[in-house]
């Protein structure tokens, strides 16, 4: 015995030790948990950071894209322009010869472009459109430059511009032409000998506005971009100038320039115009935000399950060290307690084969002392076979229609010589007449006994018992009252779990198992009844025990029942 106990100091330090490692891997375990989730969750917000970017640098690499196609559009048509000898073509103008075949192809060409209405064309000496035959239109049908009475004044202001930057450049300047866009109005080509740094003539190119806005610049605006929920974008093309939204592609938006986000301008043309965009939510973004929402929703889910996993491991770690410390204190008990009588019996039993007693009357104590130990020893093994079968899952009741009443009053009566030796003169409350209840006869006998022993075991000082039987409509109450040590507040979610017992310095001194209310537990629930407790610390406790009214139909032949499912009739 004095082994054991010095065990159990090393046990408890062991058990200790386990604890404080279970609370650091506890610890470790979150930490990665939740450091994992911190990386995850900034990895998704990252990426999605970076969609949003890269969708926003589509579209304005879209835009840029947009009006480079539109610069293209007008180079196209005139493409032949470039490759012309302008030395040769300088010979010429200067001897008035007939207009160079490949020029008039290049430009017979363009007037076949709906771009276009009519080309002009303006010497090296032009000073302004007040000189007679400054300015000549070219004929398609002779392919040949005409002179022009009254030219329009577009294509004065287109040469006379085109003249003035060229002024400023011809000196550095190192290619042979020079396009300069007069607004949405005229496009202007300057013919540039590089070798002798001299302007050969100047081309002017009337725009055609209502093509270029109506069907080229509209439709491919809507081509390019589409509709607002395809782009994820409001596109305006915008006269600034006169304020003016001449396409877009969502009509049912109104251009607000305080809304505007993003301007992207024409290379070199087009000066009065531009591109204004409000950037609305793009579909890939939307996408990604909505994919973000699910991984986060997904891992948060995770890491709950994860956390509340980790969570009840450790609870159920806790609950299962703790039952291994009642078991070892129970054991540490129950060996002590079995130990007791069997020496007293043993003892006994050595004095009497050795004749020492031959008394009468001291042979009828130590026959007391036998049979009261023998009857200790006994209920300490019925406790634990009780509770053998409630962990095997099975034992076997014989419900039957009985009258609580009755066998109340028959167990005060056979234990009343006890329970007077043990100072207590019982407060007994029976109601008459009771309905009957369908149970075991030897159960609800084991509840009253560990509940009446439990009582008078914990009553202290004061002496009170109390057993009442009550009923309402629907159950009948047994009530076992004490005024004793009262139960713990933290302690009353425990009291029925197996080995348990509120330790404290009232209790300390009291043996005990903590077996008794687990096996009443047990008992009550399989005869179909519940149990409470309402206890006042250091005031006394009420156990309640309520069985449900005896019914017609309920059956009452012996059953065999499985602690841990549904009750089910024995074969």
């Amino acid at each position: 015995m004095n082994n054991m106990k010095n065990r159990l100091p090393n046990r408890s330090q062991t058990m200790k030790k386990f604890l404080t490692i279970r609370w650091i891997m506890l610890g470790m375990a979150l930490f990665a948990i939740v450091s994992l989730t911190v990386m995850n969750v900034y990895s998704l917000y990252a990426l999605h950071e970076s969609t949003i970017s890269s969708a926003s640098d589509r579209q304005k690499t879209q835009l840029a894209d947009f009006t480079y196609t539109t610069r293209n559009r007008f180079r196209a048509p005139v493409e032949g322009i470039w490759r012309l000898n302008m030395e040769q073509l300088h010979d010429e103008i200067a001897r008035n010869a007939p207009l160079n075949p490949a020029l008039g192809e290049v430009l017979a060409r363009a007037m076949e472009d709906s771009l276009f209405d009519k080309v002009y064309f303006a010497g090296a000496d032009f000073q302004d459109c007040g000189q007679s035959g400054a300015i000549k239109i070219f004929d398609t049908g002779t392919r040949q430059f005409v002179n022009e009475s009254l030219p329009p004044q577009s294509a004065c202001d287109g040469i006379s511009l085109t003249r003035t930057r060229m002024n400023v450049l011809i000196n550095d300047y190192r290619w042979n032409t020079k396009v300069v866009f007069d607004t949405h109005r005229t496009m202007n080509v300057a013919l540039i000998n590089p070798r002798g740094a001299s302007i050969v003539g100047y081309l002017s190119f009337s725009i055609n506005r209502d093509y270029l806005v109506n069907e080229y610049l509209a439709g491919k605006l809507m081509d390019v971009f589409g509709t607002r929920d395809e782009s994820g974008m409001t596109v305006w093309l915008h006269d600034w100038l006169l304020n003016e939204v001449l396409a877009t592609n969502d009509p049912d938006t109104p251009y607000d320039r305080r809304g505007v986000e993003y301007i992207q301008r024409f290379p070199d043309l087009l000066d009065n115009w531009n591109i204004k965009v409000v950037f609305d939510e793009n579909p890939a973004v939307l996408a990604s935000a909505g994919n973000l929402q699910r991984n986060l929703i997904v891992m948060g889910a995770v890491l709950v399950l994860l956390l509340g996993s980790l969570t009840i491991m450790f609870i159920i770690a806790q609950r299962e060290r703790s039952l291994m410390e009642r078991q070892a204190g129970f054991l540490a008990n129950v060996t002590h307690e079995l130990k007791t009588p069997l020496a007293v019996m043993q003892a006994a039993g050595e004095n009497l084969a050795d004749g020492r007693v031959t008394r009468p009357e001291r042979l009828k104590v130590y026959g007391e002392h036998i049979y009261t130990e023998s009857m200790r020893l006994r209920r300490m093994i019925e406790k634990l076979l009780d509770v053998a079968k409630s962990d095997a899952g099975q034992q076997r009741i014989h419900p039957e229609r009985v009258n609580l009443g009755e066998l109340v009053a028959s167990y005060l009566q056979e234990h009343q010589t006890l329970i007077a030796q043990a100072g207590f003169e019982p407060v007994i409350d029976l109601q008459s007449p009771l309905p009957d209840v369908m149970a075991d006869r030897e159960n609800f006998q084991t509840i009253l006994g560990n509940l009446v022993e439990n009582a008078m075991k914990y009553s202290g000082e004061e002496k009170y018992l109390a057993v009442r039987l009550r009923s309402n409509r629907s159950a009948v109450i047994l009530e076992v009252e004490d005024h004793g040590h009262g139960i713990p507040t933290a302690a009353r979610k425990h009291i029925f779990d197996k080995f348990y017992r509120a330790e404290d310095t009232l209790t300390a001194r009291t043996k005990g198992h903590g077996l008794g209310l687990s096996i009443v537990k047990n008992l009550v629930e399989l005869n179909g009844g519940t149990i409470t407790v309402e206890s006042t610390y250091r005031k006394g406790s009420v156990f309640s025990v309520t069985f449900p009214i005896y019914q017609a139909s309920a059956a009452s032949e012996p059953r065999t029942v499985n602690s841990n499912a549904k009750i089910e009739y024995a074969s």
